[in-house]
């Protein structure tokens, strides 16, 4: 069950980001979560959104290079301890996590946490496995 995030590569100069995100809302592309992370010169902006292919193609027409890659959606309990859980069994399979970020639809609920892993099918496996929750790109997409 794997959810597709677009990466943009961005300059670190003032504007990148509202360049970025004006297209996108310009265009009706929604975003539900977001990350960024830069060093001195460049950044890596990595999005969800509703609209994964409108997203990489305006983004490219503009000049960004923008590119898709696949991530893991899963949902955590919104309570201290919830993501600790799901490290652990991670941990204990000996799988990798390359990156991660998260967001609350609604509080007091549960978190979602867009994981990148080193062997994202294993990944999937062994969380299944242990009945982690893990979502489909759609719901994502729409939340």
């Amino acid at each position: 069950m794997k959810v597709e995030q677009i990466s943009v590569f961005l300059e670190n100069k003032p504007g990148a980001l509202a360049e970025v995100t004006r297209i996108l809302g310009e265009t009706g592309v929604n975003i539900r979560a977001l990350s960024l992370a830069d060093t001195k010169d460049f950044g890596i902006l990595r999005l969800i959104v509703n609209d994964n292919e409108k997203a990489k193609e305006v983004l490219g027409q503009k000049g960004f290079t923008a590119r898709k890659t696949e991530v893991v959606a899963v949902e955590v309990p919104d309570r201290p301890g919830g993501l600790a859980e799901i490290m652990k069994v991670l941990a204990e399979a000996k799988i990798n996590v390359e990156y991660l970020y998260a967001f609350v639809h609604q509080s007091g609920e549960n978190a979602i946490i867009i994981f990148r892993f080193d062997e994202t099918d294993r990944a999937i496996a062994v969380l299944s496995e242990k009945k982690v929750r893990l979502l489909e790109g759609r719901k994502v997409y729409s939340l």
